[in-house]
């Protein structure tokens, strides 16, 4: 070989050890990032699937990295620049080590459970392009110091940051083009800065605390496209240089404090889309501008204080799909030029000041699909519906408080196949049921209520098979209930569309006649009913009303029916509501009504009932009003009951002599008299008690939430005597020691209501728990909690020390607990984990197992929990458990089973057989008590819904690591050490004995007090 072969051949072997070293050191993780990496594994409270702590191991083969080669001008290596772990459950502290990837370009840890502080040296990335931390645990402060030259989007929405919004972000990030910080808490105003954000296309900061009025420089972004504002505090004027940005596509700030006129720049904003302004205080006119907009597709100012008349130049609004100008104050004729916008599907123009009819124009809407025009002051409906059936796509019409006392037309030639909704409410209009509506079979929902109509219920009402919710309450109606009613189609099997075509409009549901009425944003979300109250109607209740299996609320009161309660009504399995009061009904109240289990207020009252009051399931629950008024019937909380059943009335004695003629007529006319003037007595008292009141269902009161409290004065006493004092406490002591309900006295929120720390006149801490609400469960939690919490005495329960009824209020007075509660110090507190050593655990568990089965087994009547999770455990200054929350419990005797009743708790907790039956007993709460302990052994939470089904409960992890032989992994390394290993693994056994799939298999509380007790903290 020469010496040129020999040359050739060494560069040949060299070139091949270079390849050889470049593509070893393609296959290897780079020692930076995987010490980054595995920092980042550390401070998670468990391992990632795919990850591993060997450090020969490849980090770019593990889930979620992604690397990429990276060259210099003497090597080529492999490194990490994609960290994507979004929606993994990752549990524990964001770690500062990830700023040891120094190649990074996309880092996304969205919908986790990280949490702490951010890093600040995570935003010193030099190569970050995208960094996604949205829907965490993360709090404190937003980094001022930030420098990510090269960032394109920055999500940080879901959190709990506070303070201000730092802008510096701009400074550096000159690329960045999308910024949310929605969903924090957030205050102070926003300030000035965002303007050097010149390629900035989107930015979200709602739904903060933020104030003020808006700064200048943000009319500079001439990028911006999307910017969402709402769900703050903002207030001012919405500055002229909103017009500057002329790309915008979308503007939503919503439910802020903004005032003034509405701008007249739109014509600058040829881009916009979608313009929501609704919940402010704007007033004036709309704008030229605005009116003439040709992009606008959306178009929300509801609530507001607008006014003047409403001209729209459709000619250049060919894009306009949804109008919402509902709760403002715009007066005139409804505006006639509507009728030309052709892409038009959606319009509110509820509560306005309008005058007149419906533009004969309005029969031109072809794509209309939802009308409201609520409360504005038209006449002649008979015209209204000529023109309207001429709207072929429509599917919503509402038309409520217009029309007063016309006649409602019957003309059967009148067509509306479209319809699924249909309300024509408090109109006061007389005539009878129109049969046009027959036409209507798609018909899902119909409201005549409030009204004068007469005659029959017709009999074709019960052919609409999509039908669910009728409601011709407070009319004059007369004759039988058509049986017909009872074959409804979606009554029976709710096999109705799930498609829901109505837009996020309002509608509402007027309750009854002294409450303000429910407001509901989707059909589909209205109760299944059935109210025919307030009429003339006779005859019997039909026993197939059985048959109805999904309906909600069955509502015959204030009629003239007679016959007995069928106790087929029993089958109702769904219904929640049964009032069937002031009637003539007569015979006993079923026993089988025990059965329904979903039942939560009944009433019998003033009607002819006779016999024994059932004493099971819901009607234990039930107060003696919801009998009143039939002197026949008797039970153990109600009128005594004789050893017969029945409420005998003695007979005269045989011995008593004739009374003669004179003294006969003589007390016939004194009974005569005294009949007419006690019947005058009570009709007038029954008018103004009773009396229908004809109140707007649709006003809009973002403020009456505090105004319950407010308005009765201080006459109302509380039903509440403190042992320790023995001094009678008034509504206004109450109200001074929560000062006025203040939100800086929130400790806690529970069922229906927030919990506030109070302080009583002579220093005693107490919980008040404010039941507020419009809500159907309201009154059965209350109810309930008083029911159950006055009869248990247990030094393992939070204890009822009183209670009182304010107005639409219900307040629930109990004993203060320091340290608040269990899922606190598990799941919140910093460092409140590392508090809780095995010894107190362990206390933990065996109090809470005593509370639990004193409420089962010792407390009369028994008492059924329904809700045991670690916030319903609350610890007192000794950290020792109380049970609480009593809202879902009811009472049952010692004979029950079950008790029947709705189906409530908390994910996470609810055992799997309450998905198959609608029973729950003891053995759930057993279950549920299992989970507890699975928190207390492993500190982590039972369920996290942000992940996807199938990985988010805590139960089929451990019981997986049971399974593979690593139950100590599982513990929590707070308390984990092998002085307790043999206590902790014992009581893993009870939980899962707790788990057991099977009920009959679980055990008895009293056997878990048992073993809980016989654990020997020495070993």
């Amino acid at each position: 070989m020469g010496v040129g072969g020999f040359w050739v051949l060494v560069i040949f072997l060299w070139f091949c050890f270079q390849i050889q070293v470049l593509n070893s050191q393609k296959g290897s993780c780079n020692p930076n990032d995987l010490k980054a990496l595995q920092g980042f594994l550390n401070g998670l409270d468990s391992g990632i699937p795919g990850w591993s702590s060997n450090s020969s191991t490849d980090c770019c083969d593990w889930v979620g990295v992604r690397c990429e080669e990276v060259r210099s001008s003497t090597s080529s290596e492999e490194r990490v620049v994609k960290l994507d772990l979004g929606n993994r459950k990752l549990k524990g502290k964001l770690s500062e080590d990830l700023a040891g990837l120094d190649h990074l370009q996309s880092l996304n840890l969205s919908n986790n459970l990280l949490r702490g502080t951010l890093p600040p040296k995570l935003f010193h990335l030099q190569s970050l392009r995208e960094l996604d931390l949205s829907y965490n645990d993360l709090y404190g402060l937003m980094p001022v110091d930030i420098d990510l030259p090269f960032l394109n989007v920055l999500d940080l929405c879901g959190n709990s940051l506070k303070g201000d919004i730092a802008t510096g972000i701009c400074k550096t990030a000159t690329q960045i083009q999308s910024i949310d910080l929605s969903m924090n808490y957030f205050n102070g105003s926003i300030p000035a800065g965002f303007g050097n954000c010149s390629s900035l296309q989107n930015l979200s900061l709602s739904s903060n605390y933020l104030s003020g009025s808006l700064p200048n420089d943000l009319f500079s972004l001439q990028k911006l496209s999307r910017l969402y504002l709402q769900e703050n505090i903002l207030s001012g004027s919405l500055s002229d240089g909103i017009g500057k940005l002329s790309n915008l596509v979308e503007l939503d700030i919503s439910m802020n404090g903004f005032s003034g006129p509405l701008p007249d720049v739109f014509n600058k904003l040829g881009q916009l889309q979608r313009f929501s302004v609704h919940s402010n205080n704007f007033n004036g006119s709309l704008p030229d501008s605005l009116t003439k907009s040709p992009s606008l597709n959306l178009l929300n100012l509801r609530n507001n204080s607008l006014r003047g008349p409403i001209s729209f130049n459709c000619s250049f609004m060919v894009n306009l799909a949804s109008l919402d100008l509902a709760s403002n104050r715009f007066q005139g004729p409804l505006p006639d030029s509507l009728s030309s916008c052709k892409t038009l599907r959606n319009v509110n123009l509820a509560r306005n000041n309008f005058t007149g009819q419906i533009p004969e124009s309005f029969r031109n809407l072809e794509a209309l699909t939802y009308l409201s025009l609520s409360n504005t002051s038209l006449s002649n409906i008979a015209a209204a519906l000529e023109i309207l059936q001429h709207c072929k796509s429509l599917t919503t019409l509402v038309l409520t408080r217009n029309f007063r006392g016309e006649e409602l037309p019957g003309d059967m030639s009148l067509n509306f196949s479209g319809l699924r909704a249909l309300v024509i409410a408090s109109c006061s209009l007389t005539g009878s049921i129109p049969t046009w509506v027959r036409s209507s079979g798609n018909l899902q929902l119909l409201d005549l209520s409030w009204n004068r109509l007469h005659g029959t219920i017709p009999n074709w009402l019960g052919e609409l098979k999509f039908l669910f919710y009728l409601d011709l309450s407070n009319n004059t109606l007369s004759g039988e209930i058509p049986e017909s009613l009872t074959n409804l189609e979606s009554l029976i099997s709710r096999n109705i569309s799930l498609e829901e075509l109505s837009p996020d409009f309002p509608f509402f549901m007027k309750r009854n006649q002294s409450t303000r009425a429910l407001q509901y944003n989707q059909i589909l979300s209205f109760p299944p009913l059935l109210d025919l109250s307030y009429n003339n109607l006779t005859g019997p209740i039909w026993p197939e009303f059985g048959k109805l299996k999904k309906l909600h609320v069955l509502d015959l009161k204030w009629n003239n029916l007679s016959g007995s309660i069928p106790s087929e009504l029993s089958m109702m399995s769904s219904l929640e509501t049964l009032d069937l009061s002031h009637n003539n009904l007569s015979g006993i109240i079923p026993p089988s009504l025990v059965n329904l289990s979903f039942l939560s207020k009944f009433s019998v009252s003033f009607n002819h009932l006779s016999g024994k009051i059932p004493l099971e399931g819901q009607f234990l629950t039930f107060p003696n009003t919801s009998f009143e008024g039939n002197p026949g019937l008797c039970g153990e909380h109600y009128s005594p009951c004789h050893d017969d059943g029945s409420n005998q009335i003695p007979l005269a004695s045989p011995g008593k002599q004739k009374l003669n003629k004179a003294s006969i007529i003589g007390m016939s006319i004194g009974i005569a008299f005294g009949t007419i003037f006690l019947l005058t007595l009570m009709f007038l008292i029954m008018i103004r008690t009773h009396g229908r009141r004809n109140e707007d269902p649709e006003k809009e009161d973002i403020d009456a939430k505090n105004k319950d409290l407010e308005q009765l004065g201080s006459k109302l006493v509380v039903l509440f005597q403190d042992k320790d004092n023995n001094k009678e406490l008034s509504i206004d002591d109450l109200l001074k020691s929560t000062n006025h309900f203040d939100q800086a006295n929130i400790i806690g929120c529970g069922g229906f209501g927030l919990v506030y720390k109070a302080t009583l006149p002579y220093g005693k801490k107490v919980a008040i728990k404010r039941l507020s609400g419009d809500c159907g469960q309201m009154d059965r939690e209350f109810q309930a909690e008083v029911q159950t919490l006055s009869r248990a005495q247990h030094g393992n329960l939070v204890l009822l020390q009183g209670y009182c009824i304010y107005g639409n209020d219900r307040l629930l007075i109990y004993s203060y607990m320091e340290n608040g509660s269990l899922d606190y110090w598990l799941h919140e507190k910093i460092d409140g984990a590392s508090s809780l050593d095995w010894e107190t655990r362990l206390r933990i568990a065996q109090g809470a197992a005593r509370g639990l089965a004193y409420l089962h087994q010792s407390c009369e009547p028994h008492i059924l929990h329904r809700d045991i999770k670690s916030s319903n455990i609350l610890l007192d200054e000794n950290f020792e458990a109380h049970l609480a929350d009593f809202g879902l419990a009811r009472l049952i005797f010692a004979q029950d089973t079950h008790v029947s009743t709705d189906l409530v708790g908390t994910l996470g907790y609810i055992p799997p057989e309450y998905g198959q039956a609608s029973v729950a007993t003891y053995k759930g709460d057993v279950y549920s008590f299992g989970v507890v302990l699975l928190e207390l052994l492993t500190g982590k939470r039972p369920m996290d819904m942000c992940k996807p089904k199938g990985c988010r409960d805590l139960i089929s992890w451990v019981l997986q690591m049971k399974k593979e032989k690593r139950e100590t992994e599982i513990f929590d390394p707070f308390i984990y050490d092998k002085e307790n290993d043999k206590e902790m693994l014992r009581v893993l056994e009870i939980a899962c004995l707790c788990l057991n799939e099977t009920p009959k298999a679980r055990p008895s509380t009293e056997q878990i007090v048992s073993w809980l007790d016989d654990i020997n903290l020495d070993g």
